[in-house]
């Protein structure tokens, strides 16, 4: 049993130090290892989005403390990103998940091949908040509920390919996510029975200690490869979102 809880603190670790540095791919990593041991979609996702709710306030107060976060962007998210959460989090059972997934995937692709492509032409700092931040929180909250993971993907990666600085981008998102996740976690805890705590306590375990050094990463990366980092992440879960439900 002591070897399985080092397993789950070691893919906590490991996941934690990717999202915290890139904004994304907590939720992807955790979710497909639960799966990959017959763990049901809906408590896979309750999981870890209780978790994440440690991770993501040590994860948030790091970048915060490392100067990542744009307040005005943060203020923004939080509350249509809660909204969608919520409402993700208690249609989970009805809705066909794997029918959207490819969908979101390849919206998701075509980001990451944005980010990119800013990337290459140098196109990295701009001033302007793009002008549908609410549905674009409230998109990510719901899609990040009903698959374990979406909240970092979809809002990072729009936020960097719409010419957002890649370090306030994932230390925003980052911090904004405690509250998404907290707000998923109370009605997991309401509608679905939750008994694996030992997988819970090593992803928390693993994720607060790599969330700290993730936060550092993000703020020593240069602009352009930590775009080129994300854009990179983002295509390559995406194909892999698109190969397993296709």
């Amino acid at each position: 049993m002591t070897d399985k809880i080092l397993v789950y603190v070691l893919v906590g670790f490991i996941a934690q130090l990717i999202d915290g540095a890139l904004g994304m791919a907590y939720g992807v990593t955790s979710t497909t290892f639960l799966l990959s041991t017959g763990v049901g979609p809906a408590l896979a996702s309750a999981s870890v989005h209780m978790a994440e709710v440690f991770t993501t306030l040590v994860s948030g107060i790091s970048h915060l403390r490392f100067g990542n976060v744009d307040r005005a962007l943060f203020r923004r998210l939080v509350i249509p990103g809660v909204l969608g959460g919520v409402t993700g989090a208690y249609v989970l059972s009805e809705l066909p998940g794997d029918k959207i997934k490819p969908y979101v995937a390849i919206y998701l692709m075509l980001m990451g091949l944005r980010i990119l492509w800013k990337a290459a032409r140098q196109q990295v700092e701009s001033a302007r908040l793009i002008r549908h931040m609410f549905p674009l929180g409230l998109v990510g909250g719901f899609f990040d509920a009903i698959g374990g993971g979406g909240w970092g993907p979809i809002v990072t990666s729009t936020l960097v390919a719409n010419g957002h600085n890649p370090r306030t981008s994932v230390g925003s998102v980052n911090a904004a996510e405690f509250f998404v996740t907290f707000s998923q976690s109370v009605v997991f805890l309401i509608t679905i029975q939750l008994t694996n705590w030992k997988i819970i306590a090593g992803l928390i375990a693993g994720g607060v200690i790599a969330a700290p050094l993730a936060a550092y990463v993000c703020r020593r990366l240069p602009a352009r490869k930590l775009m080129v980092f994300v854009g990179v992440l983002i295509i390559v879960v995406s194909l892999r979102t698109l190969v397993t439900t296709l």
